[in-house]
């Protein structure tokens, strides 16, 4: 059986310009979020990536004048991935050293949707996949100091939704519980694995015992593992998913317990390649996927979902669309499960 990137290996794309284009959202909570869009175009055909770096003078940066990148020509998919290895991408790199990651998979999230357009190709024939409904998540913090103010919100026009959820230091026995009788939680984030700028909170195995017990049916994902850590969820292990701690295939050997369930972020592996491998040894063993967003606000969105389709469709993917993170949420997004969306 040939492996997902050989698949894709007859597919070539020609470049011939390039453009940037810097997205941006007021968010309800109060801060905007950027993200750069990269055309690539070749004849009457244009394919499109997204970086979602969250570092905004990094973005910034990225769009001045003088950090034009040379990438006219002819290319195979493998080919092209070599040349982004020879490109300096960061006059400013971002806060974090892991999201340099994220801008490659904007280039070649861009390469493959020009691949795909200039050969009249679609992804889910390429990769013999069926494209199927896709379930998702609404994913929320829940405020300083923690509250259900934001799934009430979600919930007044979408009755029916289920969440993923951000643990932070002002989660109480309280809010725990209301959040057990409101039923609705798939994936509690505990955001054990952040440091730098992006610090997650502290690790409390009193807390992390209570979220376990009182929400037995959803993903635990990403604990700060420590002797209490550890013993407070030793009864749930085979509930513990990982996410920020996965940039590529050899993460998930180097993690001590191979997990039941992970969450795949394409942005987070960059190479279109490493995916691919990493999507095939899941499946190969059984272990379980879920999609996860960057806040994505344009075609990035709409690429993770395709993959979610193909590859997890019945999980609670983190993907649901973008304009849950509106200021004013909107009364016609799309419901889950939302109708598959192609690759583009």
């Amino acid at each position: 059986m040939s492996s997902l990137a050989s698949r894709l290996a007859g597919l070539t794309l020609e470049i011939e310009t390039h453009s940037l284009e810097m997205l941006g959202l007021s968010t309800a909570d109060g801060w905007t979020r950027y993200t750069t869009v990269f055309s690539l175009h070749g004849g009457e055909d244009i394919g499109q990536g997204e970086d979602v770096i969250y570092d905004a003078e990094a973005q910034q940066l990225f769009q001045e004048p003088g950090t034009e990148l040379d990438l006219r020509g002819r290319y195979s998919l493998d080919e092209f991935s070599r040349k982004i290895d020879g490109l300096d991408l960061f006059p400013a790199l971002p806060g974090d050293a892991g999201q340099q990651l994220y801008r490659r998979w904007g280039l070649e999230s861009a390469a493959l949707s020009l691949a795909l357009r200039q050969g009249g190709a679609r992804l889910q024939d390429l990769l013999e996949r069926e494209l199927k409904p896709l379930r998702y998540t609404v994913s929320l913090g829940l405020g300083e100091p923690a509250s259900l103010t934001s799934i009430h919100r979600v919930l007044r026009l979408y009755p029916e939704a289920r969440f993923k959820v951000d643990y932070s230091q002002s989660w109480t026995p309280d809010l725990v519980e209301e959040l057990a009788a409101l039923d609705r939680v798939d994936v509690v984030d505990l955001k054990g694995l952040y440091r730098g700028a992006f610090r997650g909170p502290k690790a409390d195995a009193q807390m992390y015992q209570l979220i376990a017990e009182k929400l037995p049916n959803c993903w635990l994902e990403d604990p700060e593992l420590n002797d209490r850590t550890s013993r407070a969820l030793a009864s749930h292990m085979h509930r513990v998913t990982w996410d920020a701690n996965l940039h590529a295939l050899a993460d998930l050997f180097a993690v001590d317990e191979q997990p039941r369930c992970v969450n795949v972020k394409p942005s987070r592996f960059g190479f279109l390649s490493e995916l691919l491998r990493f999507y095939e040894y899941c499946e190969a063993r059984g272990i379980e996927m879920y999609g996860g967003g960057q806040f994505e606000l344009g075609p990035g969105r709409v690429q993770i979902q395709a993959l979610a389709s193909m590859f997890h469709p019945d999980a609670p993917n983190d993907v649901a669309p973008s304009a849950f993170n509106e200021r004013e949420l909107s009364g016609d997004l799309a419901k889950s499960p939302m109708p598959p969306v192609e690759f583009v």
